[in-house]
């Protein structure tokens, strides 16, 4: 049986080959979406094992957070540039759990991941979300939860409003774009509770203060950080 699975396996990936999602190649282990010359290649930061990270300085003195990370370094025209476009725009879903398993398999490494009661993804506004077809921050989410073995609460925060992109903003205009857009979906849900807020990138911090700012108005709660991407622009 197993010689004629191989045959089949074979045969599927010459009819249907499956390549990296970085630089092409087809040679890859098997359930990866990277080979692993790219997996290696990704620009690690270590933030989950360090206190006082340049993730964490991004929110001194504006929220209260009990830890922040960022798994990559984010540098324009990189192979994680591309990456991200096809997680944000092209509609690679797949590649978006992926890359939340290597971000949970980092995580794991830290002692602090365990006092985490649940994953919280920042929310997309509704009709964003409904011409994309999936939120990004949610499928991290699933990738991360799958090796953590944590909750997936997508829906306990949301964004109210729509916003202008924060792309060619400054400081003071990300925030001010970001003031108020979010309100808490489940109170009782969050009581009590220590929350990783999950995104992709962190560059200012701003929408993820604004969301961070929302859920620590709930009794009791605490809040960390984590993102794939951390971009010093």
């Amino acid at each position: 049986m197993s010689f004629l699975q191989n045959i089949k396996e074979a045969l599927l990936h010459l009819l249907f080959p499956q390549v990296c999602a970085s630089c092409s190649s087809d040679v890859l282990p098997k359930d990866h979406l990277l080979c692993l010359p790219c997996v290696e290649a990704l620009p690690q930061t270590y933030f989950h094992l360090h206190p006082n990270n340049p993730a964490e300085k991004i929110f001194t003195g504006r929220l209260p957070l009990v830890h922040a990370t960022s798994q990559y370094y984010f540098t324009k025209e990189s192979g994680l540039q591309h990456l991200l476009h096809g997680m944000k725009y092209k509609g690679a879903k797949e590649l978006c759990v992926y890359m939340g398993r290597l971000m949970g398999q980092q995580l794991s490494e830290s002692t602090w991941i365990q006092n985490i009661d649940a994953l919280v993804p920042l929310p997309l506004y509704a009709q964003r979300e409904r011409q994309r077809g999936y939120n990004q921050s949610a499928l991290l989410c699933e990738g991360i939860a799958e090796v953590l073995q944590k909750q997936v609460w997508k829906d306990v925060v949301e964004r109210s409003m729509a916003t202008e992109s924060q792309t060619r903003k400054n400081r003071v205009e990300r925030w001010q774009n970001m003031e108020g857009r979010f309100s808490v979906a489940n109170i009782p849900l969050l009581e009590g509770k220590h929350i990783l807020l999950v995104d992709d990138v962190v560059t200012t911090g701003a929408t993820l203060e604004s969301c961070g700012r929302t859920l620590l108005q709930v009794p009791g709660t605490q809040l960390s950080i984590a993102t794939l991407c951390f971009s010093a622009d």
